[in-house]
């Protein structure tokens, strides 16, 4: 029996004026997959996972995830999926402990002071709990981000730039963990990223979108060959910097 897809798009759109941020996409994204997004500033990234994960609403187009549909039922799956992004803010009176334990409570975390410390000890913000969130270095913002989507064990993680701001060593060390997370529960993650160097680590596929549109689409490996690039960067900035990009293929090439 084949299982229905973790997150299915279909002609998804949002207009603000007579702006398109997202103009009519559709993808999906396979149960235990890795599913990359990439694009520049203003290609649409954070806005398609705002309406994949149901806090905006969609001018047209249609969002199911985990079998749900997000516009009609989106209550169903909301304590089985997260998100995290550095243009979150928490409460910046509350401690950390503080508002990690509201999210717990919004997701009915049983036992959330054991969750609390275990996440605090994987992400190494022990030190930090009583600590107010305004007082945070950005680096510990993305972390305490982190650890907010992580608390529910979530099926599906949307992230966008989980290592903002983080140091190299502790960078990779958060990647090893959402790629092992990902391993060992089966969960299904979006990840929208500038750096490529973690795309390539992480994703199984990649969509590439400019102006609010899917361009193109493949496994990292698969793009690099496709544009005759050596990097996943230099496919970006093919891709950002000329329509169809310089040595883009046919456009059947790429469907």
């Amino acid at each position: 029996m084949l299982r229905t897809p973790a997150v299915k798009v279909e002609h998804l759109t949002k207009r603000f004026g007579q702006v398109s941020a997202v103009d009519d996409i559709s993808f999906e994204i396979a149960r235990g997959s890795c599913v990359g997004l990439l694009g520049g500033n203003g290609a649409g990234k954070t806005t398609s996972i705002a309406m994949i994960m149901g806090l905006l609403l969609p001018t047209a187009g249609r969002i199911s995830v985990l079998g749900e549909d997000m516009l009609a039922h989106r209550f169903r799956v909301l304590s089985r999926i997260n998100f995290s992004s550095p243009y979150m803010e928490l409460p910046h009176r509350l401690t950390i402990a503080e508002n990690l334990a509201i999210y717990a409570e919004l997701y009915e975390i049983p036992d959330p002071k054991t969750r609390i410390a275990e996440i605090a000890e994987t992400l190494d913000l022990v030190p930090l709990l009583t600590r107010p969130s305004g007082k945070l270095s950005a680096g510990q913002k993305t972390r305490v981000g982190l650890a907010k989507s992580l608390l529910n064990n979530p099926e599906f993680l949307a992230l966008d730039e989980p290592t903002a701001s983080l140091d190299p060593d502790t960078a990779d060390r958060i990647r090893g963990y959402l790629d092992n997370y990902r391993t060992e529960t089966g969960a299904s993650i979006l990840l929208a990223s500038h750096n490529m160097a973690e795309v390539e680590r992480l994703c199984d596929d990649v969509l590439m979108m400019r102006a609010g549109e899917i361009v193109d689409r493949g496994a990292p490996a698969e793009l690099i060959g496709r544009y005759g690039r050596d990097t996943l960067e230099e496919v970006f900035l093919d891709i950002a910097r000329t329509p169809g990009g310089e040595n883009a293929p046919p456009a059947e090439a790429a469907q």
